[in-house]
Formats: structure tokens, C-alpha cells, sequence
């Protein structure tokens, strides 16, 4: 399958993390270049060193109603909300999806699978432990909620690609589309904090125990974050049956895995060359018609090379981003989340600097923007880099490109 003519449209963008429980909320505090991350209040551990995280406000739970049912993860709640609020943006309620094919599509990681580490402590050592906690992550399946709370119709999957599957299913998502499997679809990426993935990623050494420095010459690893978003996705006849004017366009996919090593990208970049030569091939548009990227930019080593690397060799001129500064690493939500800040930063025809970065690596051949950076073009380009060597990116552009 793939993305043809004037791609497909994005009628709504919902999104949540820990700088702010809406877009807007969101994008003003990218712009602001706030960002207060601290040692995790909703998970412990006996490390000598509690890293700094990206946790999500404590009012979104007060809030949301699935956030406090003991039946629901946090990962699944806010995948509702930020559906919910996609619908919104787009002037729809979920009634009015009941005559269409509606799929859900959504990318995480371990938000939902891993979060029952008493009960089988207690099954281990022989107890009987009560079995709430796998009901709740059998009930849990992110895309399952959506397709449950919504009522939808479609096709529902759930993406499990490491620190890309954000990115997988909005372009996933749009060539259900195209090639005519459902109306509509409702896809992004969730994933809340957890003591596996914030041990896990802490036994790997690449935590920063500072605010994170994507790109930076001192850049030390990465934080963790939490947060999802989720993309109302239509199809020009389903735009036009529901009354909705679509806002952007997804136009390019491209995805590529080099299966180089189970967590460091390949130095040479293949893999994220071929992502990025698939989403323009299908995007039909040229380098040059890219008017910013959105990186991947966790902040580790590895990562930031390749990608400095990579960048100015396959989008010459073409500046870029990291948004993780802001968001911390939301993994399975990564790429949804900035897919969503891409939409939003063409609307508004300006690019944040990339929070974090203050002295130029001099062994890179290129660097991010470092100051409010105003953009020529409607069309940005979202890209992530995953555990096991997929690459991923979307090309979107606004509604009249």
C-alpha cells in the first residue's frame, strides 16, 4: 500500500505530556522554552540516583474519568483524551462517526503490559495474588479502548515498534486510507511511565541526570517522558459527508529497519536514509519543498550523530528540530506527539529553538536551530529512530499545498 495523490487529510490533533493537556497548551510552552523536569513522583526504586523524568501533570488524572478506574491504564486514558480532543478540533462528536469506517490505530510500547510487577512477585513466591491486575491490562490494549469508548467500526491495531511506532501508525494509518480500508482513523501513540522501562533504560547508562541536551557538544542520554496524540485522519468523501474541513495533509510514509544492533542506530545512517527516501517518494515532493524536520533528537550519543549526519546529506538546507527538550523521550508516543508539533509549528510558520542545545558539537556536520526560527513552506517531515533499527518519518503539510 501506499499514499497517493494529495495524500490524506487530518481533520483534528489532540496531545497531552508533560508540557501541557492540549495542543495549544503544548505548542505555547515549545515556544516558551519552560521546562521543569524532576525525579519520578508515581514510581520508586532503590537507584542511588533518581534521573529526572517528564511526568505527566497530576490534574490530567483528577480529570479524566478512565484515568482513576482501576479497570483502565493511564496509557489507554490518554489515548481517549487525546482522541477526544482530535474530535473536537475537527468539530465532531463521536456519534457522528457511526455511518463510517472508523479504525484505531495506535503506537506504544510497554505503557500497558508492564505495570504488574506485585502480582507476580506474589505468584512467584507462591501466593495467590488478586487478579485485578490482568484484567485491567487485558482491557487495556490502547487501540481496543479507542474502538470501545468510541464505538468504532473499523479496523484496530496496536503498534508495538519500539521508540517509532507513533510515527508507524499515523503513516500506517494513512495508507489504510488510501487504499480504501476504512473512512477514517484515529491513530497516534500513548505510553506512560513505568518502573521496567525507567530501570531498563537506566541499566542501559543513557540517562541524563540533567534536563536532556539534544544535539548539545555535552549531551549526556536522554529522559524519560510520558504523553500520547492522536491524528483524526479522513478521507476527502468522508470530509466531505461529515461537513469537516481538514487542516493538514499526510502526504509521505516511509519506514526502513537495518537491524544494525538491538539499541544503537547503524553509524552510517542507511536505514534512516531509506525512511526518509521512501516518505519524499511517496510524498511527491522534493527536498527542497521540506520547509523543517522534526528530529528524533533523544539526546544519547549515538543517536544525535546519525541523525546529524544523515540530515543535511538527504534535506540539504533544510533546518531542524528536537522537541524532546520539552517532552522528554515519550517512546511509543514519540512519534505521534511529533507529528502533532510539526502540524501545529506549519501553522504557525515558525520553529521553536531546540531546547537543551548550547554549545555546537564541532565533530557534527550539522546542528539544529538554536533561536525561534521563521519557516518557508507547508510542508515539515516528523521523524524517529527506534531499539532494533527501524527508522521512521511522515512528511505533512497544511491543507493547500
Amino acid at each position: 500500500m501506499s499514499i497517493r495523490g494529495r495524500g490524506v487529510a487530518v481533520a483534528g490533533l489532540g496531545c497531552l505530556c508533560a508540557a501541557g493537556l492540549s495542543v495549544d497548551e503544548c505548542v505555547r510552552a515549545l515556544f516558551r522554552g519552560e521546562r521543569d523536569p524532576r525525579p519520578p513522583a508515581r514510581l520508586s526504586t532503590n537507584l542511588p540516583t533518581r534521573n529526572p523524568v517528564f511526568e505527566l501533570p497530576e490534574s490530567f488524572i483528577a480529570v479524566e474519568p478512565l484515568a482513576r478506574r482501576e479497570d483502565t491504564t493511564l496509557t489507554a486514558a490518554m489515548a481517549v483524551a487525546t482522541a477526544r480532543e482530535a474530535l473536537t478540533m475537527a468539530g465532531l462528536t463521536p456519534a457522528a462517526l457511526s455511518g463510517l469506517r472508523v479504525g484505531a490505530l495506535v503506537g506504544t510500547t510497554v505503557g500497558s503490559a508492564m505495570n504488574n510487577e506485585e502480582f507476580y512477585r506474589e505468584y512467584r513466591t507462591g501466593g495467590r495474588p488478586s487478579m485485578k491486575p490482568i484484567t485491567r491490562f487485558l482491557h487495556s490494549n490502547p487501540a481496543s479502548v479507542l474502538a470501545r469508548e468510541f464505538d468504532l467500526r473499523g479496523p484496530v491495531q496496536t503498534v508495538v515498534n519500539a521508540c517509532s511506532s507513533g510515527t508507524d501508525a499515523v503513516g500506517l494509518a494513512a495508507e489504510w486510507i488510501a487504499a480504501g480500508l476504512c473512512d477514517a482513523v484515529l491513530a497516534g501513540g500513548s505510553d506512560e511511565l513505568c518502573r521496567v522501562t525507567y530501570l531498563g533504560f537506566n541499566s542501559l547508562m543513557i540517562f541524563d541526570s540533567e534536563p536532556c541536551k539534544p544535539f548539545d557538544a555535552n549531551r549526556k542520554g536522554l529522559n524519560l517522558g510520558e504523553g500520547a496524540a492522536m491524528l483524526l485522519l479522513l478521507s476527502d468523501a468522508a470530509a466531505v459527508k461529515l461537513g469537516c474541513k481538514p487542516r493538514f495533509r499526510v502526504l509521505g510514509y516511509g519506514s526502513a529497519c537495518d537491524a544494525y544492533h538491538p539499541t544503537a542506530p547503524k553509524p552510517d545512517g542507511a536505514g534512516l536514509r531509506a525512511a526518509l527516501s521512501d516518505a519524499l517518494r511517496t510524498s511527491n515532493l522534493a527536498p527542497s519543498d521540506i520547509a523543517f524536520v522534526n528530529a528524533h533528537g533523544t539526546g544519547t550519543p549515538d543517536n544525535d550523530r546519525v541523525e546529524s549526519l544523515v540530515l543535511p546529506e538527504a534535506l540539504p538546507g533544510v533546518p531542524y528540530l528536537s522537541t524532546k527538550g520539552m517532552t522528554g523521550h515519550t517512546l511509543g508516543a514519540a512519534g505521534a506527539i511529533e507529528a502533532v508539533f510539526t502540524a501545529a509549528c506549519l501553522e504557525l510558520g515558525k520553529i521553536p529553538a531546540s531546547l537543551g542545545l548550547t554549545q555546537v558539537d564541532p565533530s557534527f556536520p550539522s546542528s539544529p536551530v538554536t533561536e525561534r526560527t521563521q519557516i518557508k513552506g507547508k510542508a515539515g517531515l516528523s521523524q524517529s529512530l527506534a531499539f532494533g533499527g527501524n527508522n521512521s518519518a511522515v512528511v505533512i503539510a497544511l491543507e493547500d499545498t
